[in-house]
C-alpha cells in the first residue's frame, strides 16, 4: 500500500463527488507513503535479519550444539565454570537448553556490563562467550526501535506505525473492487499490461493480500512504543500487583529485568512492580534452608512443569526475588499460552507471585500471541510466512516508487503529488476520520495538525515549495 502513484482518471469512480473524495484519499495516500515508505523498508530489512539470526543461532546463542552423552553435570557446576572464566563478575541468569544436545547459556555481569558465557551441560566446558547486546540480532534490533536515536527513533517509528495504517486504509480504499470480477484482478495481478500499469497490477495485488497482516504487525509493534503503547494501551492492560494477595513490592517494576531494545519480561507485566523478599508472606515453595542455589530453583522450576528452554534470574539485592520464567515473546516457546513467570523469595523459599496466560488482560494474551507472532517465534511456518510478508513490504515500496518515478514530470522539479479537489466533498467524513485517528493515535493526530498548519501557513503561500510539493 506503499504506492506513490495511482490512475488519477479512473473511470470506475461513480460521479464527480466520488472522484473528488478519490482524488483526496490518492493524495493522502501518496504523502503518507513518502513518510512511511522508508520506515517499512528499514524495518522489514532489520526484522528479516532478526528473524533468520534467531532461527538459526537463537537470540542469546542457545542453538549451539553439543553431543549430549552421560548424564548433565550440575547447572552450579556449569555457573561456576561460567563464573571462574570471568572473576570480579555476578552469574544473573541462567537460560535452560532448548533441547538435551543444546548448550546451557548463563549471562554474567561486571560493573554493568553483561556477558553471555555458553556451557556444555554435561562436561561444563566453555563453549564461546561474548558481550551482550554486541551481535548483529541487537544491532539490528537497535535499529528496528528506535534507529540507533533513543527516544526520537522511537517517536519517529511511532508516527511512521500510525501513518501506515492511514496508507493500508486509503490504498483499500483506492483499490477496493467495485464492480464484480474485479476482485480476481485485485487478488491476481495482470502481468500482460506495459511499464507502469504492470508495477500498478503487481502493487496492488501484493498491498490488497498483505493488507491486514500489515495492520497486525503495526499495531503490535506500535503497542511496544513510547506514546501509544507505553502511556496508553500497556498502562491500561497490565496485570495488578494487587492480586498477589498483599505481598510486600518492591521499587522496581519488571521492567528493570530488560536490557536495552530486547526484552526478557512479558508486555502486560513490564509496568508491574516486583515483589520483594524478606517477609513471611506467599505460599510454601521451595524445600529446604537459604541460601537457594541454581540447582535449587531449576529442579523446582521441573517440578512445577517448566520444561525445555527456560530462564532463572538471580536475586538484586537485599529484597531481590529469584526469578523463574518462560514465555514465548523471548524465545522460550512456541506457545503463548503457555507463559509463565513465577517469582521466589530468597530467603523463605516462599512461592510470592506466578503470572501465566489466563491471568493476563485481554489486551495482554493479544501482544502475548501477537509479539510471538510479529517475531517468527510460532514455528517453522511462522518463519517461512513472516520471510514473504517482509519481501512483500519492500516489493510495496520499490514499486510505489516506480510508479511515480515513471509518471513523474521529467523536466520539472515537483514531486506531482495527487492534486487536491478545491471543494472536497464528504469533508465532513474526512475530518471526523481524522479526529478519530488522533484519538486513537496521538502522535498521529499531532503530526497530522502540524502538516495542515504548515500547508496553510507557509506551503500554500510561498510559490517556490507550494510548486515543489505539487
Amino acid at each position: 500500500m506503499t504506492g506513490l502513484s495511482s490512475p488519477a482518471a479512473d473511470a470506475r469512480q461513480p460521479g464527480a463527488a466520488m472522484r473528488k473524495f478519490y482524488m483526496a484519499a490518492w493524495r493522502w495516500h501518496f504523502y503518507a507513503g513518502l513518510y512511511v515508505a522508508p520506515f517499512l523498508v528499514m524495518l522489514a530489512v532489520t526484522g528479516l535479519i532478526m528473524l533468520w539470526i534467531s532461527a538459526i543461532d537463537g537470540r542469546d546463542g542457545e542453538k549451539i550444539a553439543v553431543e549430549a552423552v552421560g548424564q548433565p553435570a550440575s547447572v552450579l557446576a556449569q555457573a561456576s565454570a561460567a563464573h571462574v572464566m570471568f572473576p570480579g563478575s555476578r552469574v544473573v541468569e541462567y537460560i535452560a537448553p532448548p533441547a538435551a544436545d543444546r548448550a546451557a547459556i548463563f549471562r554474567l555481569d561486571r560493573d554493568g556490563q553483561g556477558t553471555m558465557v555458553a556451557v556444555d551441560p554435561y562436561n561444563a566446558q566453555i563453549l564461546g562467550h561474548w558481550d551482550r547486546q554486541a551481535g548483529w540480532y541487537d544491532f539490528a534490533s537497535d535499529i528496528h526501535g528506535t534507529l540507533l536515536l533513543g527516544t526520537l527513533g522511537d517517536r519517529l517509528i511511532e508516527i511512521a506505525a500510525g501513518f501506515g495504517i492511514v496508507l493500508v486504509v486509503t490504498g483499500l480504499y483506492l483499490w477496493w473492487p467495485r464492480r464484480p470480477g474485479e476482485l480476481r484482478k485485485a487478488l491476481i495481478p495482470d502481468l500482460k499490461v506495459p511499464g507502469r500499469l504492470r508495477w500498478k497490477a503487481l502493487h496492488r495485488s501484493v498491498g490488497f493480500c498483505i493488507s491486514l497482516l500489515l495492520v497486525a504487525f503495526l499495531l503490535s509493534g506500535m503497542s511496544w512504543a513510547g506514546v501509544w503503547g507505553e502511556k496508553f494501551v500497556q498502562a491500561w492492560s497490565t496485570f495488578p500487583a494487587e492480586k498477589w494477595n498483599n505481598v510486600p513490592l518492591s521499587d522496581l517494576t519488571h521492567a528493570s529485568m530488560n536490557h536495552g531494545a530486547i526484552k526478557d519480561v512479558p508486555w502486560g507485566l513490564e509496568q508491574t512492580a516486583m515483589p520483594a523478599s524478606g517477609s513471611k508472606a506467599g505460599r510454601a515453595g521451595m524445600p529446604g534452608r537459604a541460601p537457594f542455589t541454581f540447582d535449587d530453583m531449576v529442579a523446582f522450576g521441573r517440578s512445577m512443569g517448566f520444561e525445555g528452554r527456560f530462564r532463572v534470574a538471580t536475586p538484586v539485592g537485599q529484597t531481590g526475588v529469584w526469578t523463574l520464567t518462560q514465555d514465548s515473546m523471548s524465545n522460550d516457546s512456541t506457545d503463548p499460552a503457555s507463559d509463565r513467570t513465577v517469582h521466589v523469595d530468597q530467603y523463605t523459599g516462599n512461592v510470592l507471585a506466578e503470572v501465566g496466560f489466563a491471568d493476563y488482560s485481554l489486551p495482554a494474551k493479544a501482544m502475548a500471541v501477537g509479539i510471538a507472532f510479529h517475531e517468527g517465534d510460532l514455528g517453522f511456518w511462522n518463519i517461512a510466512l513472516n520471510t514473504l510478508f517482509c519481501l512483500s513490504v519492500i516489493f510495496l515500496a520499490i514499486s510505489g516508487a516506480a510508479m511515480w518515478w515513471i509518471r513523474r514530470p521529467s523536466k520539472v522539479m515537483r514531486l506531482a503529488a495527487p492534486p487536491m479537489p478545491a471543494d472536497l466533498p464528504l469533508w465532513k467524513g474526512a475530518v471526523t476520520v481524522m479526529l478519530l485517528v488522533a484519538l486513537l493515535f496521538p502522535l498521529v493526530g499531532i503530526t497530522l495538525l502540524c502538516v495542515m498548519l504548515l500547508d496553510l501557513v507557509i506551503v500554500r503561500r510561498v510559490a517556490v515549495l507550494s510548486r515543489a510539493l505539487a
